[in-house]
């Protein structure tokens, strides 16, 4: 079993920072989602800094989520710590629209 995520902070370039159980730091792509499905409400910044930790993965209050070993599998490692921001610290550069079109 892969670690789970303990802590989170969305990008603004639409990916997210996870800090895992076991220490590791590791950067997700949620960009190659941001056309499918449910996922595309995330395109609104507002929604993708919704993002928050939940039962060792992430969610939006959209309800988007992914599966634990997904998140650790297909994220990459960061040499920087999760920083002492508060957890799904609003990004507010290069908002994108609202529309899934």
């Amino acid at each position: 079993m892969n670690p789970r995520v303990k802590d989170a902070r969305p990008n603004p370039d639409f990916t997210v920072t996870l800090l895992f159980e076991n220490g590791e730091t590791r950067l997700f792509d949620v960009k190659p989602y941001l056309d499918r499905g449910i996922f595309c409400q995330l395109k609104d910044l507002k929604a993708f800094n919704s993002v928050r930790p939940f039962l060792g993965s992430v969610r939006w209050q959209g309800g988007q989520d992914f599966c634990p070993d997904t998140l650790y599998l297909d994220s990459v490692p960061v040499t920087e710590p999760l920083s002492a921001s508060p957890v799904g610290s609003p990004v507010t550069e290069g908002a994108s629209p609202s529309h899934c079109g």
